[in-house]
């Protein structure tokens, strides 16, 4: 992805330092949450 589009890219990890530690932590655990569910589905 950075390839392709670098300045998008750049643009969205510079929104995700802007989150404060709760908020990584839940998008955090909602990823992992959704990965253990796509896990068991298959």
């Amino acid at each position: 992805m950075p390839l392709l589009a670098p300045a998008r890219w750049r643009e969205v990890f510079m929104q995700v330092a802007r989150l404060r530690d709760g908020q990584i932590r839940f998008v955090g655990f909602g990823s992992a949450l959704a990965g253990v569910v796509l896990l068991l589905m298959s």
